[in-house]
Order: C-alpha cells, then structure tokens, then sequence
C-alpha cells in the first residue's frame, strides 16, 4: 500500500491510499479519485516527503526492526458501513455507490460462479466481457495465482435505497 497526498483543481489537499503507483494512476485517468471536500475528479499528487520512522535513540534504524503495539479493535457500527478507521465518510459512500450503479450497468452478474466465469473467460471459453459475482477469499487467491485480474470492491447499499 502507498500513500498519496493529492490535490484537486480546486487546491484542496487530501491523503489517500492506493495498492500501488500503477492503481492511483488507473483509477485517476478513469475519473475514480475524487476530492472529499468538493467532490471535484481533476486530482493529482501534490508534493510530499517521504514517511521514515526512526528508532528512539538509534540514528539510521528504520522502525521495523521495533515490534508494533497493537492498535484496540473499532466497536462495530451501530449504522451504515464502516472502514477501518470507523463510520465511512458520505463522499466514500457516495463514491462507491457511483462504482457499485457503474458495475451493474456494464458488467453481467454471474453470482456464485464468479470464480468458475473468470476462469472460463480467462481460458477463452467464454465471450471476454465485464462481470461481477461473488467468490470466496481462496478462490479469488486462486484467481490471481493464476494470473487472472480479479479485484473486491465494497458493495455499499444502492443510492436509490
């Protein structure tokens, strides 16, 4: 994971995180970074510096050598979806109700067979095309030691109730 700071046309600053360079770079030329504050899609990285931790009185070490306290479990939401950092801000529910209404619209659900779909697809037994289903944690690994793109995506409530 790597973590972004960006900038909209409207100079609001923002951090986001991104699997990697290659995935902020996909999702922005596709129009799926959005600003939290005006909603705004023309997003790029802003300047930072580099995050390097220090061990408390070694100069040179890098914290990975010091054992991490674990952080206390969130309590679970009383409503609406959550994230790891507690209750999901309105624009990321936004958002990934724009994916979720996008995903329907141009891919073909195949439920339960997600998994046995991909790989046809991927094998070129079936027609090449967009779907979406569902697929346990070890068959999605499955898929992608296989080498087949396969990606989660929070599946939010539909904004039309």
């Amino acid at each position: 994971m790597i973590r972004f700071s960006l900038r909209c046309q409207n100079d609001h600053e923002f951090d986001s995180w991104f699997k990697d360079s290659a995935a902020y770079d996909r999702m922005a030329q596709h129009g799926l970074v959005e600003c939290p504050v005006c909603g705004g899609t023309d997003v790029s990285k802003a300047l930072m510096t580099p995050a390097v931790a220090k061990v408390p009185g070694v100069k040179g070490r890098a914290e990975a050598a010091v054992p991490a306290k674990a952080a206390p479990a969130p309590a679970p939401a009383a409503d609406g979806p959550r994230h790891a950092a507690g209750p999901m801000p309105a624009q990321m529910i936004a958002l990934l109700q724009r994916m979720r209404a996008e995903v329907e619209k141009s891919c073909d659900y195949v439920g339960e067979d997600f998994a046995k779909e991909a790989r046809r697809i991927h094998e070129g037994e079936a027609e090449a095309r967009g779907i979406y289903g569902e697929a346990s944690d070890e068959e999605a690994e499955a898929l992608r030691d296989d080498g087949i793109d396969v990606a989660r995506l929070p599946w939010v409530p539909r904004s039309d109730g």
